[in-house]
């Protein structure tokens, strides 16, 4: 079993990646975000810092998630509406 020092660890841990994830893979960052906050919240107060990387984590992961699902759709209205000016 993992004493308090090590999960805390992992759970600055946890975050740091969920961060840099959040940016190439957000689902992978969402989830080790929530994943890190659930580990640092078994600690409490002693767990701060890794609490708000995981929190910061997981708002970017959300946001870029967003932001692909947005760009995803319009490039693939543009695709579908665009066939036409293909000259042939």
């Amino acid at each position: 079993m993992m004493d308090k020092k090590e999960i805390g660890i992992v759970s600055y841990v946890l975050g740091i990646v969920s961060i840099v994830l959040a940016f190439f893979q957000p689902f992978a960052g969402l989830v080790l975000g929530i994943i890190g906050l659930v580990q640092g919240k078994k600690l409490g107060k002693s767990a701060e810092k890794a609490k708000k990387l995981n929190t910061i984590g997981i708002v970017i992961a959300i946001i870029m998630l967003i932001v692909s699902i947005v760009v995803s759709i319009y490039l693939a209205q543009q695709g579908a509406f665009g066939v036409g000016n293909i000259p042939l």
